[in-house]
């Protein structure tokens, strides 16, 4: 009896199939190929029906589309704890304990969005605060805020919120509950407007009086606007105020009201500049502040140990006013005062040369855009000849004529310390422009000198910025040799001749 011959069973790949990779199925391939069962033939020829089917064994192609792709794909324990952290990080904050290099992976994953609760306190690192800061503002200009992005972040978040707060409808625990997140990174706030308090029409008004039946007269709404005591109180670190009490894009809504600073206003802002012993620059312009105001203002300044700088610009300060700054020179450490585009005239322009005489501070002075006069302008002439400390004098748009230029001309002739001086857009006239260009003739220190609109000679006028440019250039030689000027005094010492 002839035993049964069996072809071998395929249970795999042959070598040559091995080999030409070619010629395999892909993995998806194989996956719609269904297994066939094995043949098996006796001698009788007929099929067993009831062979069992052997597995086929398929071996799968991959393809590695990703250049870095690698067998090894479970990450290391190192970077899924990294992970975790930053999953769980607004629940539980972890980064001191880390190492630096662990620290630096987990910043870097951190989303911005994180509540200031969690990161003000804990997180450093200027590269975060940098991407909060950009994600928040299209323009960042950080060399204004210190050069630390944190410091900005904190600054312009506060201020936005301030901008936006509306007394007797936003809460002020909104602004009071970030004192202890921001306190120690605020050093400027610059806010150019504040909303006064919603106003309901008259009508309503009437009715909610009639409903309620009472007999006592209303009082007058008021519109003061939000208190800055409190939060500058908190604040240890603050060195700039920059206010504009005013209402931007406000638009068919136009009332003067909004641009009403208060005398309730101005009685708490003295006092919080008062108490604020680290304040070095203050400034409040466009805010119609007069003389009155300013007064109050000024008085809560005498004697402050730190202030610097002083800037009223764009108000509504008259002669009494400039009184009570001349008083403020006389009573600080002042060094830029800027009371442009205000209504100072000749007797307050008086009271400053007064001042101005005496004092050995001020470097700055900018009174553009008064009406000084030549009484005014002629004043602070006279003290400009025994003033030894001003650098620059901006004097444009102040009606002088000759008279005053005659005896800027005689100040220019001695003194050695001004630098900048700016007398654009008054009457100077030729016979002025001469006076002055004499004056110019024996002057070595002053570098910038405006004369735009001043009716002078275009001769004089050329040959005054001829004189300028080598005063320019000799100042850029003593900068860069500091024996520049001793070089010909030593050369005709005797003795030092040489033979």
């Amino acid at each position: 009896m002839q035993g049964a011959l069996t072809p071998p069973i395929l249970s795999g790949p042959s070598q040559s199939a091995v080999s030409n990779q070619g010629l395999m199925p892909t993995a998806s391939q194989a996956s719609n190929i269904a297994p066939q069962p094995s043949k098996t033939f006796s001698s009788s020829g007929p099929l067993a029906a009831k062979t069992k089917p052997t597995p086929v064994r398929r071996m799968r192609r991959i393809i590695a589309e990703d250049p870095e792709w690698s067998l090894a794909i479970v990450p290391l324990l190192t970077e899924l704890c990294i992970q975790h952290i930053v999953k769980n990080f607004q629940k539980n904050p972890i980064l001191k304990q880390l190492l630096p290099e662990h620290q630096k992976k987990v910043l870097s994953h951190l989303s911005p969005d994180l509540p200031l609760a969690v990161t003000a306190n804990l997180i450093e690192d200027e590269n975060y605060w940098r991407r909060c800061c950009t994600q928040r503002w299209p323009v960042c200009h950080v060399a204004k805020h210190g050069g630390s992005w944190k410091h900005m972040f904190f600054e312009r978040h506060l201020e936005n919120l301030l901008k936006h707060f509306i007394p007797g409808t936003t809460d002020p625990s909104v602004i009071l509950d970030l004192l202890p997140l921001c306190a120690n990174y605020v050093r400027r706030i610059r806010v150019d407007q504040f909303l006064p308090p919603v106003q309901l029409p008259a009508s309503l008004q009437t009715r909610e009086l009639s409903d309620s039946g009472s007999e006592v007269e209303s009082e007058e709404p008021t519109m003061d606007h939000y208190q800055l005591g409190d939060l500058v109180a908190g604040l240890k670190h603050l060195e700039e105020l920059d206010l504009v009490y005013g209402v931007k894009d406000c638009g068919m809504n136009f009332e003067w009201n909004l641009f009403l600073f208060t005398y309730r206003d101005c009685h708490s802002l003295a006092a919080t500049i008062k108490a604020c012993h680290t304040l070095k620059i203050f400034r409040l312009t466009r805010s119609k502040v007069d003389d009155e105001k300013a007064r109050i203002l000024i008085r809560s300044l005498l004697n402050h140990p730190g202030l610097e700088e002083l800037d009223l610009s764009h108000n509504l300060i008259g002669d009494r006013g400039a009184r009570a700054a001349a008083k403020l020179l006389s009573h600080s450490h002042l060094r830029v005062l800027n009371l442009a585009n205000n209504q100072v005239r000749g007797p307050g322009a008086q009271s400053l040369a007064h001042a101005l005489a005496h004092n050995t501070n001020l470097v700055s002075l900018n009174l553009r855009l008064n009406c000084l006069e030549d009484e005014g302008g002629q004043a602070l002439a006279h003290a400009l000849q025994t003033n030894k400390c001003l650098t620059t004098l901006n004097l444009g748009g102040n009606e002088l004529s000759e008279p005053t230029a005659t005896l800027l001309a005689q100040v220019l002739a001695i003194n050695t310390t001004l630098t900048s001086l700016n007398l654009s857009c008054n009457h100077i006239g030729l016979d002025g422009g001469k006076q002055l260009l004499e004056g110019m003739s024996e002057n070595k220190t002053l570098l910038e000198f405006d004369l735009r609109l001043s009716d002078i000679s275009q001769e004089s006028e050329y040959l005054i910025g001829q004189a300028l440019h080598a005063n320019r250039e000799a100042a850029r030689q003593r900068a860069l040799n500091p024996g520049y000027l001793m070089s010909p005094i030593i050369a005709n010492v005797p003795g030092n001749s040489v033979e």
